[in-house]
């Protein structure tokens, strides 16, 4: 690591931080979060109404000297309401460009599945590209760019289920559950004069974010370890209770995520317990089980586990071999 890659490590703990006094009992989810947005992935947050979904992402962009946009999904939402779009302007005798919502730096897509997949694709071709599409013209997207999706799993009545293919789009899906009994009461407390994150300062400029991503780039990945993540990933798909397995779109993910993880601890070097504690975040959404193995109650988490359980860990090489 550089030494001015040590002048910033405090401020990523500045940054946990400031989620920790949001978030109480989510340092998890937070950690996650700040993972994805240092491997320049994006994350789908699936959980029930009222744990934190939304405050988690405003406190992450709250910390960061970076645009936050907010796209509340519904099912009238068209793709240009996202994009942007092209207004004629009567002066100047030409189409002006609007841009939209995803033009942000860091991009709340709150309750995505509520909207038709016409308008899901116009934000997952920016997630995938760095840039969109409008009137046949292509748009890059800002540096850093950053998207947190939200999605209720209880309410399916009028929601557009994102598919497989799509899944896969995000580096990360992850829950967040509910509080315990005194993490709420906890919650209570600090919220009884006004809530905690309208102390939230910025911590790290745009331009530092962006020197971190790269950063992060150079962490070092030994041959064995990707060994391990591609084991890992075989696994997926020789599996019997899985029907497609993790494609190599998702070994790509979790070394990158596994760097982040790495780099977020003080470390310019992946271990393997760092793709240990990734895996099931990362993998998990891009499988698809059996029928068989659904009706008998199988999870991807749990086929993970199993995984992790069965397959060979790599251990340190004796120099003098």
């Amino acid at each position: 690591m550089t030494q001015q890659t040590f002048l910033y490590q405090p401020k990523i703990s500045e940054v946990l931080k400031n989620m920790r006094k949001v978030m109480i009992g989510k340092e998890e989810a937070a950690m996650l979060s700040l993972v994805a947005l240092l491997a320049k992935g994006h994350v789908l947050l699936e959980d029930v109404p009222g744990v934190g979904k939304t405050m988690l992402v405003k406190t992450l962009a709250k910390s960061l000297d970076c645009d936050f946009k907010r796209i509340q999904f519904t099912p009238d939402l068209l793709p240009s309401d996202v994009t942007g779009v092209s207004i004629y302007n009567p002066k100047s005798m030409e189409f002006e460009f609007r841009p939209g919502p995803i033009l942000g730096n860091i991009v709340l897509a709150d309750e995505i599945n509520r909207t038709s997949p016409k308008t899901q694709s116009a934000l997952l071709e920016g997630m995938e590209e760095t840039s969109i599409t409008v009137d046949g013209n292509t748009v890059p997207l800002s540096d850093p760019f950053f998207v947190m999706a939200t999605q209720n799993p209880i309410e399916y009545e009028g929601t557009y289920p994102l598919p497989e293919a799509q899944l896969d789009r995000f580096l990360i899906k992850m829950k967040m559950g509910y509080p315990s009994a005194k993490q709420e009461m906890e919650m209570l407390s600090r919220t009884s004069n006004g809530h905690p994150i309208e102390g939230i300062s910025a911590v790290l400029t745009r331009d530092e974010l962006v020197d971190l991503q790269k950063e992060v780039l150079e962490v070092y990945v030994d041959r064995t370890v990707n060994r391990y993540i591609i084991d890992l990933v075989t696994g997926t798909r020789t599996h019997d209770g899985v029907y497609l397995g993790v494609s190599p779109r998702g070994s790509i993910a979790l070394m990158k995520a596994a760097k982040a993880y790495a780099f977020i601890h003080d470390r310019d070097y992946v271990v393997p317990d760092d793709v240990q504690f990734m895996a099931p975040y990362v993998l998990s959404h891009r499988m698809i089980l059996t029928s068989e193995a659904r009706f008998e109650g199988q999870t991807a988490e749990a086929i993970i586990d199993s995984l992790l359980s069965s397959t060979s860990i790599p251990v340190k090489r004796n120099i003098s071999e």
